[in-house]
Protein backbone atom coordinates (compact mmCIF):
# COMPACT_ATOMS: atom_id res chain seq x y z
CA UNK A 1 0.00 0.00 0.00
CA UNK A 2 0.96 3.88 -0.81
CA UNK A 3 0.03 7.73 -0.96
CA UNK A 4 -0.19 8.57 -4.81
CA UNK A 5 -1.44 11.73 -6.08
CA UNK A 6 -4.69 11.65 -3.83
CA UNK A 7 -5.09 8.93 -0.94
CA UNK A 8 -4.31 5.24 -0.54
CA UNK A 9 -4.33 3.06 -3.13
CA UNK A 10 -3.62 -0.63 -4.01
CA UNK A 11 -5.13 -3.87 -5.12
CA UNK A 12 -8.51 -4.71 -3.21
CA UNK A 13 -6.72 -7.62 -2.28
CA UNK A 14 -3.98 -6.01 -0.41
CA UNK A 15 -6.31 -3.16 1.12
CA UNK A 16 -9.31 -5.40 2.30
CA UNK A 17 -8.40 -6.54 5.87
CA UNK A 18 -5.33 -5.79 8.01
CA UNK A 19 -4.22 -3.01 5.86
CA UNK A 20 -7.48 -1.21 5.67
CA UNK A 21 -7.74 -1.68 9.66
CA UNK A 22 -4.04 -0.47 10.14
CA UNK A 23 -3.93 3.07 8.62
CA UNK A 24 -8.16 3.65 9.57
CA UNK A 25 -5.67 3.27 13.08
CA UNK A 26 -3.07 4.99 12.37
CA UNK A 27 -5.16 8.14 10.94
CA UNK A 28 -6.83 8.06 14.06
CA UNK A 29 -4.18 8.09 16.22
CA UNK A 30 -2.54 10.93 13.93
CA UNK A 31 -5.54 12.95 14.68
CA UNK A 32 -5.60 12.02 18.56
CA UNK A 33 -1.84 12.83 19.04
CA UNK A 34 -1.86 16.09 16.65
CA UNK A 35 -5.17 17.26 19.00
CA UNK A 36 -7.54 17.66 15.74
CA UNK A 37 -10.30 15.82 17.84
CA UNK A 38 -10.42 14.69 21.21
CA UNK A 39 -11.61 10.75 22.49
CA UNK A 40 -15.35 10.06 21.74
CA UNK A 41 -15.28 12.92 18.87
CA UNK A 42 -16.86 11.88 15.68
CA UNK A 43 -15.44 11.01 12.02
CA UNK A 44 -17.68 10.43 8.92
CA UNK A 45 -17.00 7.52 6.34
CA UNK A 46 -18.29 7.23 3.05
CA UNK A 47 -17.59 5.40 -0.26
CA UNK A 48 -18.18 5.00 -3.98
CA UNK A 49 -20.05 1.62 -5.86
CA UNK A 50 -17.08 -0.61 -6.10
CA UNK A 51 -17.74 -3.59 -5.20
CA UNK A 52 -14.95 -4.04 -2.71
CA UNK A 53 -16.06 -0.10 -0.92
CA UNK A 54 -19.09 -1.31 1.61
CA UNK A 55 -16.27 -3.84 3.40
CA UNK A 56 -13.97 -2.32 3.51
CA UNK A 57 -15.67 1.11 4.98
CA UNK A 58 -17.41 -1.14 7.47
CA UNK A 59 -13.97 -2.76 8.29
CA UNK A 60 -12.28 0.68 8.76
CA UNK A 61 -15.46 2.24 11.11
CA UNK A 62 -14.76 -1.07 13.20
CA UNK A 63 -10.97 0.58 13.59
CA UNK A 64 -11.85 3.85 14.39
CA UNK A 65 -14.00 2.63 16.80
CA UNK A 66 -11.50 0.74 18.47
CA UNK A 67 -9.38 3.83 18.33
CA UNK A 68 -11.72 5.41 20.47
CA UNK A 69 -13.64 7.71 18.07
CA UNK A 70 -17.26 7.89 17.10
CA UNK A 71 -17.65 6.64 13.40
CA UNK A 72 -20.61 7.98 11.22
CA UNK A 73 -21.62 6.36 8.15
CA UNK A 74 -22.44 8.68 5.14
CA UNK A 75 -23.22 5.95 2.97
CA UNK A 76 -22.32 6.13 -0.74
CA UNK A 77 -22.17 9.75 -1.61
CA UNK A 78 -19.18 11.99 -3.49
CA UNK A 79 -16.05 12.83 -2.12
CA UNK A 80 -16.77 16.55 -1.92
CA UNK A 81 -20.17 15.88 -0.10
CA UNK A 82 -18.76 13.56 2.67
CA UNK A 83 -15.54 16.65 2.58
CA UNK A 84 -18.20 19.38 3.11
CA UNK A 85 -20.23 18.08 5.43
CA UNK A 86 -17.56 16.62 7.75
CA UNK A 87 -16.00 20.68 7.79
CA UNK A 88 -19.03 21.93 8.13
CA UNK A 89 -19.27 19.83 11.43
CA UNK A 90 -15.60 20.24 12.67
CA UNK A 91 -15.04 16.87 11.95
CA UNK A 92 -12.31 14.72 10.46
CA UNK A 93 -13.58 12.47 7.42
CA UNK A 94 -12.72 9.07 5.49
CA UNK A 95 -13.79 8.27 1.76
CA UNK A 96 -13.16 4.68 0.74
CA UNK A 97 -12.45 5.40 -3.07
CA UNK A 98 -10.74 4.16 -5.84
CA UNK A 99 -11.51 7.07 -7.97
CA UNK A 100 -11.22 6.46 -11.42
CA UNK A 101 -9.64 2.91 -11.37
CA UNK A 102 -10.23 -0.20 -12.05
CA UNK A 103 -12.77 -2.47 -9.21
CA UNK A 104 -9.47 -4.64 -8.60
CA UNK A 105 -8.29 -1.75 -6.84
CA UNK A 106 -9.49 0.95 -4.29
CA UNK A 107 -8.08 3.31 -1.95
CA UNK A 108 -8.98 5.59 1.15
CA UNK A 109 -8.85 9.59 1.03
CA UNK A 110 -8.37 11.02 3.97
CA UNK A 111 -9.44 14.61 5.77
CA UNK A 112 -8.42 16.62 8.84
CA UNK A 113 -10.89 18.72 10.38
CA UNK A 114 -10.27 21.64 7.96
CA UNK A 115 -10.17 19.33 4.46
CA UNK A 116 -7.49 16.95 2.71
CA UNK A 117 -4.71 15.97 4.34
CA UNK A 118 -1.22 17.23 2.92
CA UNK A 119 2.25 14.96 2.33
CA UNK A 120 3.45 16.04 5.91
CA UNK A 121 -0.03 14.25 7.61
CA UNK A 122 0.94 11.45 4.77
CA UNK A 123 4.50 10.86 6.32
CA UNK A 124 3.22 11.04 9.56
CA UNK A 125 0.34 8.79 8.96
CA UNK A 126 2.33 5.99 7.55
CA UNK A 127 5.19 6.86 10.41
CA UNK A 128 2.29 5.53 12.49
CA UNK A 129 1.30 2.11 10.57
CA UNK A 130 4.54 1.05 10.56
CA UNK A 131 4.95 1.12 14.32
CA UNK A 132 1.54 -0.50 15.00
CA UNK A 133 1.01 -2.73 12.34
CA UNK A 134 2.32 -5.88 14.35
CA UNK A 135 -0.34 -5.12 16.79
CA UNK A 136 -3.16 -5.05 14.68
CA UNK A 137 -4.80 -8.21 15.26
CA UNK A 138 -8.74 -7.32 15.43
CA UNK A 139 -10.47 -7.01 12.02
CA UNK A 140 -14.14 -6.93 13.18
CA UNK A 141 -15.71 -4.73 11.01
CA UNK A 142 -18.54 -2.44 12.91
CA UNK A 143 -21.53 -0.20 12.39
CA UNK A 144 -22.33 3.25 12.97
CA UNK A 145 -25.03 5.76 12.87
CA UNK A 146 -26.25 6.64 9.59
CA UNK A 147 -25.91 10.25 8.13
CA UNK A 148 -26.26 9.98 4.58
CA UNK A 149 -29.49 11.82 3.56
CA UNK A 150 -28.20 14.68 5.69
CA UNK A 151 -24.67 15.06 4.10
CA UNK A 152 -26.58 14.37 0.38
CA UNK A 153 -28.85 17.16 1.53
CA UNK A 154 -26.52 19.75 2.54
CA UNK A 155 -24.20 19.22 -1.02
CA UNK A 156 -27.46 19.85 -3.01
CA UNK A 157 -28.00 22.93 -1.03
CA UNK A 158 -24.95 23.90 -2.17
CA UNK A 159 -24.95 23.51 -5.57
CA UNK A 160 -28.32 24.72 -5.71
CA UNK A 161 -27.08 28.38 -5.09
CA UNK A 162 -24.16 28.42 -7.57
CA UNK A 163 -26.38 29.70 -10.42
CA UNK A 164 -29.69 32.03 -10.57
CA UNK A 165 -33.16 30.27 -10.70
CA UNK A 166 -33.70 28.73 -14.08
CA UNK A 167 -29.71 29.15 -15.05
CA UNK A 168 -29.82 26.41 -17.58
CA UNK A 169 -33.56 26.68 -19.01
CA UNK A 170 -34.09 26.02 -22.71
CA UNK A 171 -30.97 23.70 -22.59
CA UNK A 172 -30.88 19.39 -23.00
CA UNK A 173 -28.39 17.90 -21.28
CA UNK A 174 -27.34 14.12 -21.08
CA UNK A 175 -26.20 12.92 -17.60
CA UNK A 176 -23.50 9.78 -17.85
CA UNK A 177 -24.87 7.85 -15.02
CA UNK A 178 -22.42 4.93 -15.02
CA UNK A 179 -21.28 3.68 -11.32
CA UNK A 180 -20.52 7.16 -10.35
CA UNK A 181 -22.02 8.57 -6.80
CA UNK A 182 -22.52 11.83 -8.37
CA UNK A 183 -25.46 10.63 -10.93
CA UNK A 184 -28.24 10.98 -8.98
CA UNK A 185 -27.13 14.42 -7.25
CA UNK A 186 -26.08 15.85 -10.85
CA UNK A 187 -29.64 15.10 -12.55
CA UNK A 188 -30.97 16.58 -9.27
CA UNK A 189 -28.97 19.92 -9.71
CA UNK A 190 -29.01 20.11 -13.20
CA UNK A 191 -32.63 19.27 -13.64
CA UNK A 192 -33.42 21.94 -10.65
CA UNK A 193 -32.15 24.67 -12.88
CA UNK A 194 -34.55 24.21 -15.67
CA UNK A 195 -32.68 22.19 -17.84
CA UNK A 196 -34.13 19.36 -19.97
CA UNK A 197 -32.19 16.26 -18.53
CA UNK A 198 -31.52 12.50 -20.08
CA UNK A 199 -30.07 9.97 -17.76
CA UNK A 200 -28.08 7.89 -19.54
CA UNK A 201 -25.78 4.48 -19.13
CA UNK A 202 -26.76 4.00 -15.47
CA UNK A 203 -25.14 1.05 -14.36
CA UNK A 204 -25.04 -1.65 -11.67
CA UNK A 205 -21.65 -2.43 -12.48
CA UNK A 206 -18.58 -0.30 -11.73
CA UNK A 207 -17.52 1.43 -14.82
CA UNK A 208 -13.77 3.24 -14.42
CA UNK A 209 -14.42 6.58 -16.07
CA UNK A 210 -10.67 8.70 -16.11
CA UNK A 211 -11.97 11.67 -16.92
CA UNK A 212 -8.47 13.36 -17.86
CA UNK A 213 -8.16 10.29 -20.46
CA UNK A 214 -11.56 9.60 -21.43
CA UNK A 215 -11.16 5.88 -23.70
CA UNK A 216 -11.96 5.96 -27.07
CA UNK A 217 -15.06 3.18 -26.55
CA UNK A 218 -16.38 5.86 -24.26
CA UNK A 219 -15.87 8.61 -26.25
CA UNK A 220 -18.15 6.74 -29.26
CA UNK A 221 -20.82 6.13 -26.79
CA UNK A 222 -20.68 9.98 -25.63
CA UNK A 223 -20.82 10.50 -29.44
CA UNK A 224 -23.83 8.30 -30.45
CA UNK A 225 -26.03 9.44 -27.41
CA UNK A 226 -25.19 13.18 -28.49
CA UNK A 227 -26.75 12.68 -32.13
CA UNK A 228 -29.33 10.35 -30.85
CA UNK A 229 -30.90 12.98 -28.27
CA UNK A 230 -29.72 16.19 -30.11
CA UNK A 231 -27.96 17.25 -26.94
CA UNK A 232 -26.28 20.56 -25.66
CA UNK A 233 -23.82 18.75 -23.46
CA UNK A 234 -23.40 15.42 -21.50
CA UNK A 235 -21.83 15.88 -18.01
CA UNK A 236 -20.53 13.11 -15.94
CA UNK A 237 -18.18 12.58 -13.16
CA UNK A 238 -15.39 9.73 -11.90
CA UNK A 239 -16.60 6.79 -9.08
CA UNK A 240 -16.26 9.53 -6.34
CA UNK A 241 -17.35 12.54 -7.98
CA UNK A 242 -14.95 14.45 -7.49
CA UNK A 243 -13.44 14.83 -11.34
CA UNK A 244 -15.95 16.46 -13.83
CA UNK A 245 -16.47 15.37 -17.24
CA UNK A 246 -18.09 17.50 -19.84
CA UNK A 247 -18.61 16.68 -23.47
CA UNK A 248 -20.00 19.42 -26.22
CA UNK A 249 -23.02 18.85 -28.43
CA UNK A 250 -21.29 16.26 -30.86
CA UNK A 251 -20.28 14.16 -27.38
CA UNK A 252 -16.46 15.14 -27.97
CA UNK A 253 -14.83 15.70 -23.99
CA UNK A 254 -13.65 18.70 -22.95
CA UNK A 255 -10.28 19.49 -21.68
CA UNK A 256 -10.32 19.22 -17.75
CA UNK A 257 -7.94 22.34 -17.61
CA UNK A 258 -10.56 23.91 -19.74
CA UNK A 259 -13.24 23.65 -17.24
CA UNK A 260 -10.98 24.83 -14.54
CA UNK A 261 -10.61 27.71 -16.50
CA UNK A 262 -14.13 28.24 -16.93
CA UNK A 263 -14.31 28.19 -13.41
CA UNK A 264 -11.50 30.91 -12.83
CA UNK A 265 -13.60 33.47 -15.35
CA UNK A 266 -16.79 32.48 -13.72
CA UNK A 267 -15.66 33.08 -10.03
CA UNK A 268 -13.59 36.25 -10.82
CA UNK A 269 -10.67 34.66 -9.02
CA UNK A 270 -7.39 36.08 -8.38
CA UNK A 271 -4.87 33.63 -7.57
CA UNK A 272 -5.39 29.96 -9.50
CA UNK A 273 -3.25 27.24 -8.37
CA UNK A 274 -2.48 23.95 -11.16
CA UNK A 275 -0.69 21.24 -11.60
CA UNK A 276 2.95 21.66 -14.72
CA UNK A 277 0.58 19.04 -16.74
CA UNK A 278 -2.55 21.79 -16.95
CA UNK A 279 -2.40 23.36 -20.41
CA UNK A 280 0.23 25.93 -20.64
CA UNK A 281 -1.96 28.59 -22.16
CA UNK A 282 -3.62 29.37 -18.70
CA UNK A 283 -1.65 32.12 -17.90
CA UNK A 284 -2.89 34.42 -20.92
CA UNK A 285 -5.99 33.31 -20.50
CA UNK A 286 -7.45 35.45 -17.59
CA UNK A 287 -6.05 38.17 -15.28
CA UNK A 288 -5.25 36.23 -12.18
CA UNK A 289 -2.09 35.14 -10.56
CA UNK A 290 -1.25 31.57 -11.77
CA UNK A 291 1.11 29.06 -9.98
CA UNK A 292 2.54 25.72 -11.14
CA UNK A 293 2.85 22.97 -8.80
CA UNK A 294 3.29 18.60 -8.83
CA UNK A 295 0.44 16.37 -9.84
CA UNK A 296 -2.07 15.82 -7.01
CA UNK A 297 -4.16 17.43 -4.82
CA UNK A 298 -2.02 17.62 -1.63
CA UNK A 299 -0.14 20.07 -4.16
CA UNK A 300 -2.54 22.17 -5.31
CA UNK A 301 -4.04 22.60 -1.87
CA UNK A 302 -0.21 23.73 -0.24
CA UNK A 303 -0.01 26.19 -2.68
CA UNK A 304 -3.66 28.08 -2.23
CA UNK A 305 -2.74 27.77 1.55
CA UNK A 306 0.56 29.48 0.52
CA UNK A 307 -1.54 32.45 -1.13
CA UNK A 308 -4.26 32.47 1.59
CA UNK A 309 -0.97 33.10 4.04
CA UNK A 310 0.53 35.49 2.09
CA UNK A 311 -2.80 37.68 2.09
CA UNK A 312 -4.40 36.76 -0.98
CA UNK A 313 -8.12 36.60 -2.08
CA UNK A 314 -10.37 35.16 -4.07
CA UNK A 315 -7.80 31.75 -4.42
CA UNK A 316 -9.20 28.29 -6.31
CA UNK A 317 -7.23 25.94 -8.13
CA UNK A 318 -8.06 22.60 -10.50
CA UNK A 319 -6.24 19.87 -11.82
CA UNK A 320 -5.71 18.66 -15.10
CA UNK A 321 -8.53 16.15 -14.28
CA UNK A 322 -11.43 18.93 -13.96
CA UNK A 323 -11.56 19.07 -10.17
CA UNK A 324 -12.00 22.08 -8.90
CA UNK A 325 -11.09 23.51 -5.39
CA UNK A 326 -11.54 26.72 -3.54
CA UNK A 327 -9.63 28.17 -0.66
CA UNK A 328 -11.54 31.04 -0.59
CA UNK A 329 -15.04 32.41 -0.10
CA UNK A 330 -16.84 32.95 -3.24
CA UNK A 331 -20.03 35.33 -4.60
CA UNK A 332 -22.18 33.68 -7.02
CA UNK A 333 -25.47 33.45 -7.86
CA UNK A 334 -27.49 36.20 -6.44
CA UNK A 335 -24.68 37.55 -3.70
CA UNK A 336 -24.78 34.05 -2.39
CA UNK A 337 -21.49 33.03 -0.17
CA UNK A 338 -19.84 29.80 -2.05
CA UNK A 339 -18.17 28.53 1.04
CA UNK A 340 -14.42 27.41 0.82
CA UNK A 341 -14.14 23.59 -0.43
CA UNK A 342 -10.55 22.74 -0.37
CA UNK A 343 -11.14 19.47 -1.77
CA UNK A 344 -11.78 18.16 -5.49
CA UNK A 345 -15.22 19.05 -6.40
CA UNK A 346 -17.20 17.90 -9.89
CA UNK A 347 -20.04 20.15 -9.64
CA UNK A 348 -19.28 23.46 -9.64
CA UNK A 349 -17.12 23.03 -13.40
CA UNK A 350 -19.93 21.54 -14.96
CA UNK A 351 -22.20 24.15 -13.93
CA UNK A 352 -19.95 27.25 -14.41
CA UNK A 353 -19.74 25.38 -17.73
CA UNK A 354 -23.54 25.10 -18.59
CA UNK A 355 -23.77 28.73 -17.56
CA UNK A 356 -21.48 29.85 -19.94
CA UNK A 357 -23.26 27.49 -22.84
CA UNK A 358 -26.19 28.99 -21.63
CA UNK A 359 -25.37 32.80 -21.75
CA UNK A 360 -23.52 32.88 -24.76
CA UNK A 361 -26.42 31.05 -26.98
CA UNK A 362 -23.46 29.14 -28.83
CA UNK A 363 -22.41 25.39 -29.19
CA UNK A 364 -19.90 24.03 -26.70
CA UNK A 365 -17.40 22.97 -29.63
CA UNK A 366 -17.08 26.98 -30.57
CA UNK A 367 -16.67 28.48 -26.79
CA UNK A 368 -14.07 25.49 -26.39
CA UNK A 369 -12.05 26.67 -29.38
CA UNK A 370 -12.70 30.78 -28.94
CA UNK A 371 -10.79 30.32 -25.80
CA UNK A 372 -7.63 29.82 -27.97
CA UNK A 373 -5.45 27.19 -26.18
CA UNK A 374 -2.40 25.03 -27.41
CA UNK A 375 -4.68 21.74 -28.20
CA UNK A 376 -3.87 19.51 -25.44
CA UNK A 377 -3.93 15.47 -25.18
CA UNK A 378 -3.18 13.03 -23.10
CA UNK A 379 -3.39 9.16 -22.33
CA UNK A 380 -1.99 6.49 -20.21
CA UNK A 381 -0.39 2.83 -20.87
CA UNK A 382 -1.97 0.48 -18.69
CA UNK A 383 -0.60 -2.01 -16.47
CA UNK A 384 2.89 -0.62 -17.08
CA UNK A 385 5.10 -1.98 -14.28
CA UNK A 386 5.94 0.97 -11.57
CA UNK A 387 9.60 -0.42 -11.60
CA UNK A 388 10.10 -0.20 -15.15
CA UNK A 389 8.41 3.89 -15.21
CA UNK A 390 11.22 4.39 -12.67
CA UNK A 391 14.08 3.21 -14.61
CA UNK A 392 12.94 5.19 -17.41
CA UNK A 393 12.61 8.26 -15.74
CA UNK A 394 16.10 7.90 -14.34
CA UNK A 395 17.28 6.55 -17.46
CA UNK A 396 15.95 10.35 -18.98
CA UNK A 397 17.74 11.95 -16.42
CA UNK A 398 21.03 10.71 -15.73
CA UNK A 399 22.03 12.79 -18.94
CA UNK A 400 20.96 15.19 -21.30
CA UNK A 401 21.84 13.30 -24.11
CA UNK A 402 20.04 10.82 -23.26
CA UNK A 403 16.78 12.45 -23.51
CA UNK A 404 17.36 13.91 -26.49
CA UNK A 405 18.32 10.62 -28.23
CA UNK A 406 15.00 9.20 -26.61
CA UNK A 407 12.82 11.91 -27.82
CA UNK A 408 14.63 12.24 -31.27
CA UNK A 409 11.69 11.24 -33.42
CA UNK A 410 10.02 13.87 -32.30
CA UNK A 411 11.80 16.52 -32.68
CA UNK A 412 14.70 18.63 -30.76
CA UNK A 413 14.48 19.21 -26.89
CA UNK A 414 14.29 22.92 -26.21
CA UNK A 415 13.87 23.40 -23.05
CA UNK A 416 12.58 20.96 -19.88
CA UNK A 417 10.73 20.82 -16.55
CA UNK A 418 11.51 18.71 -13.65
CA UNK A 419 8.33 19.83 -11.53
CA UNK A 420 6.70 16.34 -11.67
CA UNK A 421 7.66 13.78 -14.26
CA UNK A 422 9.49 15.11 -17.50
CA UNK A 423 7.82 17.67 -19.69
CA UNK A 424 10.01 19.07 -22.40
CA UNK A 425 8.60 21.97 -25.25
CA UNK A 426 10.36 21.10 -28.08
CA UNK A 427 11.90 23.44 -30.57
CA UNK A 428 8.93 23.34 -32.53
CA UNK A 429 6.83 24.71 -29.21
CA UNK A 430 5.06 21.55 -29.31
CA UNK A 431 5.31 19.50 -25.75
CA UNK A 432 5.11 16.49 -24.14
CA UNK A 433 5.32 15.56 -20.79
CA UNK A 434 5.71 11.88 -19.54
CA UNK A 435 4.56 11.28 -16.12
CA UNK A 436 4.22 7.78 -14.04
CA UNK A 437 1.32 7.88 -12.45
CA UNK A 438 1.35 9.05 -8.30
CA UNK A 439 -1.35 5.92 -7.73
CA UNK A 440 -1.25 3.05 -10.02
CA UNK A 441 0.90 1.03 -12.35
CA UNK A 442 0.39 3.54 -15.37
CA UNK A 443 2.71 5.61 -17.64
CA UNK A 444 0.73 8.95 -18.28
CA UNK A 445 1.51 11.43 -21.35
CA UNK A 446 0.69 15.04 -22.13
CA UNK A 447 0.63 16.49 -25.14
CA UNK A 448 -0.15 20.07 -26.62
CA UNK A 449 0.75 20.76 -30.77
CA UNK A 450 -1.30 23.74 -32.94
CA UNK A 451 -4.27 21.47 -33.66
CA UNK A 452 -5.78 18.08 -32.88
CA UNK A 453 -4.71 16.26 -35.58
CA UNK A 454 -0.42 17.15 -34.28
CA UNK A 455 -1.34 16.49 -31.19
CA UNK A 456 -3.02 13.24 -31.85
CA UNK A 457 -0.22 12.04 -33.87
CA UNK A 458 1.98 13.21 -30.71
CA UNK A 459 0.48 11.70 -28.10
CA UNK A 460 0.36 8.41 -30.45
CA UNK A 461 4.43 8.73 -31.14
CA UNK A 462 5.06 9.51 -27.29
CA UNK A 463 3.32 6.62 -26.05
CA UNK A 464 5.23 4.57 -28.58
CA UNK A 465 8.49 5.73 -27.63
CA UNK A 466 7.63 4.76 -24.24
CA UNK A 467 6.33 0.99 -24.96
CA UNK A 468 9.52 0.69 -27.30
CA UNK A 469 12.14 1.35 -24.43
CA UNK A 470 10.06 -0.84 -22.10
CA UNK A 471 10.14 -3.76 -24.47
CA UNK A 472 14.13 -3.48 -24.75
CA UNK A 473 15.02 -2.82 -21.38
Amino acid sequence: MKFGTSGLRGLVTDLQGHASVLYATAFAKYLLDAGFVKPGDRIYVAGDYRPSSPDIAATCIGALARAGLTPVDCGAIPTPALALYAMSRGAPSLMVTGSHIPADRNGIKFYRPDGEIDKTDELAITRIAAQISDSIIDLTPGAALHEEAQAQALFLSRNRAVLTPGALSGLKVGVYQHSTVARDSLVDVIAGYGAEVVALGHSEHFIPVDTEAVSPQTIEVLQAWAQEHNLDAIVSADGDGDRPLVADEAGTPLRGDLLGLIVARFLDAKVVVTPVTSNSGIEAAGTYRVTRTKVGSPFVIEGMNQAAAAGETGVMGFEANGGVLTQSAFFVANAATLTALPTRDSFLPVLATLSLAKGRDKPLSVIAEGFGLPVAAADRLENFSVDTSAALMAHLREAPENLTAFLAPLGDVGSISDIDGLRVTLVDRTVIHLRPSGNAPEMRCYVEAEDEAAASLLLGKGLSLVRQWAETH
